[in-house]
């Protein structure tokens, strides 16, 4: 018999758990291929890892097509400018932050937080009217000339004229009903009086004109030129004779005896 000895295994190779497939002894062995070495030098550690690898894999596919659908209808929704992927850029760029936090369940709803009040809208303060434009000023009218005054009359001049006032006085004796030889005891009377004068003043008792009247102003209701007038002066003194005495001779008769008619 020959010797049989245990093979020992080196450090490092992994333990082959999976029985070898037996072989006919007279069939030669078969050269061992890259793929099956490397499977038969893979151990449990190299397996486990494996799957481990795959399922990461599949997770990260499955949150890609699913950020890749979202993206989509969102830019198709908001008229987003991303690019699609095409045959230029066929790989789609991942969110991971996003795949992360869609995967966590939120254990309670975020609480939103109130919106203020919307306050209400100022009204603008209304600006001051304007001062009205003041009133431009009347241009100042011209003093009014002072009108003229009448240019005063000059006063009327006595005149002193006895044969005039004796020719009107024997004028006005048919107007009274006397006869003309009235105008002889008339002259006496007055001449003693005045002696015709339109201006003749009595020194001591103030008797004036052709007449003497006393006071002067008796004649005024004869004429208001009784102080230079002899015309009015007689036809008050004819007045008076006629009204006191009757005549000129009756009042001459009365001169006589008294020395005032």
């Amino acid at each position: 018999m020959t010797d049989f000895k245990a093979q020992t295994r080196r450090d490092g190779d992994a333990m082959n758990t999976r029985p070898e497939t037996s072989r006919h002894r007279a069939e030669p062995a078969k050269p061992a291929s890259a793929l099956s070495r490397f499977a038969r030098n893979f151990g449990a550690t190299g397996r486990r890892t494996a799957v481990v690898a795959a399922a990461c894999a599949v997770l990260v596919g499955v949150g890609a097509a699913g950020q890749a659908s979202e993206t989509s209808a969102r830019n198709a929704a908001a008229g987003s400018t991303t690019a699609a992927p095409t045959a230029a850029n066929p790989l789609t760029p991942l969110d991971f932050e996003r795949v992360r936090a869609d995967n966590q369940v939120p254990t309670t709803a975020p609480k939103v937080a109130p919106k203020p009040a919307a306050k209400p809208a100022k009204a603008p303060a209304a600006k001051p009217a304007k001062a009205a434009a003041p009133a431009p000023k009347a241009a100042p009218k011209p003093a009014a000339k002072p009108a003229k005054k009448p240019a005063k009359k000059p006063a009327p001049v006595a005149v002193n004229d006895p044969a005039g006032a004796q020719a009107y006085a024997a004028s006005k004796l048919g107007s009274y009903g006397w006869a003309p030889s009235q105008m002889q005891c008339l002259k006496t009377l007055w001449t003693k009086e005045s002696d015709w004068e339109t201006t003749a003043t009595n020194p001591t008792s103030g008797a004036y004109g052709v007449v003497q009247s006393l006071p002067a102003e008796k004649m005024a209701s004869a004429g208001a030129d009784y102080r230079t007038n002899y015309r009015t002066q007689i036809n008050w003194g004819l007045e008076y004779v006629k009204d006191r005495y009757g005549s000129p001779c009756e009042a001459l008769n009365f001169h006589y005896a008294n020395n005032w008619y």
